[in-house]
């Protein structure tokens, strides 16, 4: 098969011919119809986060069919549509994954980073990571729902009951979670870089109460802000935004480090939280709330071929909604 892989963080991924992988008992071979591309991939194919392993497949925003399944695998069937996230796989056995929040396991592995990923023409999966997907979007609008729309799902959430949202980093999750926030009747304030009209004009067309740079005031203080962005002094700026006893939630994997702030920023019961992975509830509760609403999924197609491209147009922030490879 066909797959983009990485040799070397901060090396470009080389399209190369591999050997089409076997699946486990557990797992399931799907061929890729489509692969979102996610700033956590540039994240590992740039270096931020350590190499796991090496030469690597990335991407972990797979819409696929099921073609092969292995002998214990009772769920999914041949044919079948299905989505692959970054969490992998979990150890089903510690405190995290006993109690419902696999999400914190503490032998996890990522799709895509320890796993092989959906840069390439076919992908295996655990089977129990696997999410079956609705009809009524297309491979390529599916993808990005698999990160951006599920961490954004689980950030929105960790920012609890809320009249006024603020979204740092316009793009892939916030342009999706602005849309279900939106039909919960919350209004939207959109940050993104300082002079991006174009963004800016995109948070706005998606129904933003207001939009601005991050060096800007909306008018009035936030019940909440979720960051997207992977840049830590943005969350004492966040926490100047917020009211009292509001909520920063960072939605990241990775993050740089957040600078001093002076703690009168943070008095009046002000949290900061992060967001990490996702559960198959998240899941399952993401797909049954975007079918009440009307979801726009605003996507940018490549090839595979052109993922460095894809790659390239995400770090320069040249992207207004989601790159997706389709295949």
């Amino acid at each position: 098969m066909k797959a983009m892989r990485l040799h070397r963080p901060g090396q470009p991924l080389i399209l190369e011919e591999v050997d089409r992988p076997t699946p486990l008992p557990d797992e399931v071979l799907i061929r890729v119809r489509a692969c979102g591309v996610c700033r956590t991939d540039l994240h590992i194919v740039d270096g931020d986060l350590p190499a796991h392993v090496l030469p690597l497949i990335p991407g972990h925003e797979i819409v696929g069919e099921v073609i092969q399944a292995g002998a214990e695998v009772t769920t999914l069937r041949i044919g079948q549509r299905v989505g692959v996230p970054w969490l992998g796989r979990t150890c089903g056995t510690c405190e995290y994954c006993t109690s419902g929040r696999e999400n914190l396991c503490d032998r996890p592995a990522f799709t895509g980073y320890d796993l092989d990923g959906g840069y390439a023409e076919f992908a295996v999966a655990h089977a129990a990571a696997c999410i079956p997907l609705p009809d009524n979007l297309g491979d390529s609008h599916q993808a990005p729902l698999l990160c951006a729309g599920l961490i954004g799902f689980r950030a929105y959430r960790a920012a609890g009951p809320v009249k006024t949202l603020g979204i740092i980093g316009f793009g892939a999750a916030a342009h999706i979670i602005a849309q279900i926030a939106r039909s919960d009747g919350v209004k939207i304030f959109a940050f993104t870089k300082p002079s991006d009209e174009a963004a800016r004009r995109f948070a706005l067309d998606l129904g933003a109460a207001w939009a601005g740079g991050s060096d800007q005031s909306p008018p009035g203080r936030l019940d909440a802000v979720i960051i997207f962005a992977p840049d830590g002094s943005l969350v004492p700026r966040a926490l100047q935004l917020v009211r009292k006893g509001g909520r920063v939630v960072c939605a990241g994997i990775h993050m740089s480090d957040i600078p001093a702030f002076p703690y009168f920023d943070l008095w009046g019961e002000r949290h900061i939280c992060s967001v990490a992975n996702l559960t198959r509830a998240d899941a399952a509760d993401f797909f049954a709330r975007i079918q009440t609403i009307e979801l726009k999924t605003v996507v940018v197609p490549y090839a595979l071929s052109d993922a460095n491209v894809a790659l390239s147009d995400l770090r320069d922030g040249r992207l207004n909604g989601a790159a997706v490879l389709v295949l």
